[in-house]
């Protein structure tokens, strides 16, 4: 069948218990709703009785409304497998929301690869604990929020942050070395929505001063951890690591510079892959297609 108008680019992401029949069920609604299937990845812990995950894009030939309507459709396949599953549309763009302190490079790769069209999301504000760098962030046209964290006053900044997000209907959050632990209340308001850069290579050198203690060890390698963020510091599932490579001639502050270069690369591809939707998350782990 041949179609003159634009397609509708759509993913579909879908985890359950792996078991006979998913990949046909799924695949004949699609045909029924004249769909086209142009991209398939899945993959499976165990065939016998493990997970099944599975990411599929595929085009629409009519508009908006045939997109809901298949969207609504897909529940009767997903109730009958016990799937776990969101459908988006490739063309909305996520809004992402920044958390940041000082330090400015986690959040000037970001702001340069929306910029640069390789980051496809809207970024409606910029909250920071700090007003350091409001200038940069407002030269890109981005408001600017300076939220002050004390220990006595941390319940009230963070209500304060939870309005502003839910005001500018971010999809998801990103700490972009936003140097505060946020609370249960807030984690909990966003499950799987907010991604953190830790300054390491998880699971080693949890917490404070890592190229401190890195450079006590001796390391020969210097890595960034992306995860999302839990209630366990540094514990939540990971998306991406880096790592670059260093010798015993460099310094505490060596380490770090090298530290900041894979961190922002590391963040970057991180969001990136949350904004495709090419991440499931399955208990304290991803599946990355």
């Amino acid at each position: 069948m041949i179609h003159e108008t634009t397609p509708l680019r759509a993913r579909l992401l879908i985890s359950c218990l792996d078991q006979p029949g998913i990949v046909s069920a799924v695949s004949s609604f699609l045909h029924q709703h004249q769909a086209n299937i142009v991209q398939s990845d899945q993959y499976s812990t165990d065939p016998s009785g493990g997970m099944f995950f599975i990411r599929i894009e595929f085009d629409l030939f009519e508009n908006g409304l045939k997109f809901a309507n298949v969207k609504k459709a897909f529940a009767e396949v997903a109730d009958s497998f016990k799937m776990d599953w969101q459908m988006e549309l490739a063309s909305r763009r996520k809004k992402m929301a920044i958390f940041v302190s000082k330090e400015d490079h986690c959040l000037l790769e970001l702001l340069w690869k929306w910029r640069a069209g390789e980051l496809k999301v809207d970024i409606p504000l910029v909250i920071s604990n700090h007003d350091s760098l409001r200038q940069e962030v407002e030269g890109y046209g981005i408001p600017f929020y300076h939220i002050p964290v004390t220990k006595e006053t941390k319940h009230e900044a963070e209500a304060e942050a939870i309005q502003l997000i839910n005001q500018h209907e971010a999809d998801f959050i990103v700490l972009a070395r936003y140097m505060q632990i946020l609370s249960p209340a807030f984690v909990g308001t966003f499950p799987k929505r907010i991604i953190n850069i830790h300054h390491s290579f998880l699971p080693a050198f949890i917490g404070a001063n890592p190229y401190a203690k890195a450079f006590a060890r001796g390391v020969k390698l210097i890595g960034a951890t992306a995860h999302y963020v839990t209630n366990d510091l540094d514990e939540g599932p990971i998306i991406e690591q880096d790592v670059l490579r260093v010798n015993h001639r460099y310094t505490t502050d060596q380490l770090r510079v090298v530290g900041r270069n894979v961190e922002r690369i590391t963040l970057a591809r991180a969001v990136m892959w949350h904004a495709n939707d090419q991440i499931i998350v399955h208990g304290n782990k991803t599946v990355v297609f």
